[in-house]
């Protein structure tokens, strides 16, 4: 049979609906079966079950413990590793509260120079004795109205504000002063602070200048306010044991925290009240141009009496003594004088070494203890930031 060309293409366009439903017939059944695959396939979710542990129960040794391992020092007779393992309660419970800084509880900056605290001037009277060089004075102030209260520990600064404009019409600059008292002050009764200052003065184009802040100091009468920050400081202070060796070398002034050390160890009413009773010795070591220039030397001669088997005092007068070699005496010459005495102390883990005074005695003490070092067949050079580092080592010049 013969179709026309029109009833060819009519039927090819009569069965395009019937190809498309065959199609997606198809489609839809493979597009179901792999949903139902992927779905059979799919990896199961488990459920972690969550137990509370039993508070009654004892809890089980763990398989791997970090136990303390303390190393003990070696003995001709013992090298054996001390293993300290905790229980189990203490491991579960250790303190991980951060360890204390050391001196961590030591006032500091209690006022500062936006708010100084006013105090009074109790006493300003001459250290010196006739004949001395210069002018030297111990001056108190009352710190009984101070709110917050001013209180500091042996070996701390406070900061005086002198009064007055400079040149440029600004107020003058602080200036840090080393306390001269122990925390209880002179009168024990714990509301003063104490300085010991020298007059500064100095040649400039053939004029004395005098010094700014140590003048007004020098000068100031009891019932005068006196602006004063602080306390400062934490590298002068004395160690807490009370079996300490203390070795104190200073010049002039440098002596002020010496003596605030002394009183605390060697004042029956500071002891009391302190309740630290020095077992330790202690050795100072004084410099000074002449014997009037002496500062405090009634209560060091005191010391020696009555405590001659814990205080040591050494004292290096240049314009009346001389050295080994002829010429004046200072304070490094004495150190090199007592070198093997002074190093068996050093030695002594727990000795403490203290430097105050003019920066110009550094070179000098550095220079006397090298060679002290070495007669003990020591390394100064090595030896000084050893006891740096261990806390044992401190000085404050200026």
């Amino acid at each position: 049979m013969v179709y026309s060309q029109a009833k060819v293409i009519a039927g090819g366009l009569a069965h395009i609906p019937i190809v498309i439903g065959v199609f997606y017939f198809i489609m839809t059944f493979f597009n179901k079966r792999a949903i139902e695959y992927a779905e059979a396939n799919k990896p199961k979710k488990v459920e972690k079950k969550v137990e509370k542990p039993e508070l009654k129960e004892k809890i089980a040794t763990p398989t791997k413990i970090e136990a303390k391992v303390e190393v003990e020092k070696t003995t001709s007779d013992s090298s054996e590793i001390k293993t300290e393992t905790p229980n189990n309660a203490e491991i579960t419970n250790i303190d991980k509260k951060p360890m204390k800084k050391k001196h961590a509880d030591v006032p500091v900056n209690i006022y500062r120079p936006k708010t100084p605290y006013e105090g009074t001037v109790v006493d300003n009277y001459s250290l010196l004795k006739e004949g001395a060089i210069g002018r030297v004075n111990h001056i108190t102030f009352d710190l009984k109205d101070s709110d917050p209260f001013l209180n500091y520990v042996e070996g701390q600064s406070i900061g005086i504000m002198p009064a007055g404009e400079d040149a440029n019409g600004k107020p003058h600059k602080l200036r840090l002063y080393s306390i001269a008292s122990t925390r209880h002050g002179d009168n024990f009764n714990g509301n003063t602070v104490s300085l010991c200052v020298r007059q500064l003065q100095y040649e400039k184009d053939g004029e004395t200048i005098n010094g700014v802040c140590s003048t007004y100091l020098c000068d100031i009468k009891p019932g005068d306010k006196v602006k004063i920050t602080g306390p400062v400081g934490k590298e002068m202070l004395l160690p807490d044991e009370e079996d300490a060796n203390i070795v104190m070398l200073a010049t002039g002034t440098g002596i002020a925290p010496m003596r605030a050390y002394l009183r605390r160890m060697f004042e029956a009413t500071e002891k009391e009240k302190n309740k630290w009773n020095f077992k330790g010795k202690a050795w100072l070591f004084m410099g000074a141009p002449k014997s009037a220039n002496l500062l405090y030397e009634e209560d060091l001669q005191r010391y020696l009496t009555d405590y001659p088997d814990n205080f040591k005092y050494t004292k290096a007068i240049s314009r009346e003594q001389q050295n080994t070699k002829g010429g004046r005496m200072y304070i490094q010459d004495r150190v090199l004088e007592s070198a093997n005495e002074l190093f068996n102390m050093i030695e002594d883990e727990k000795t403490h070494i203290y430097l105050c005074g003019l920066k110009g005695m550094e070179p000098g003490i550095d220079e006397a203890m090298t060679k002290a070092a070495e007669e003990k067949g020591l390394n100064w050079s090595e030896l000084r930031p050893q006891l740096k580092k261990a806390g044992r080592w401190h000085v404050e010049t200026y």
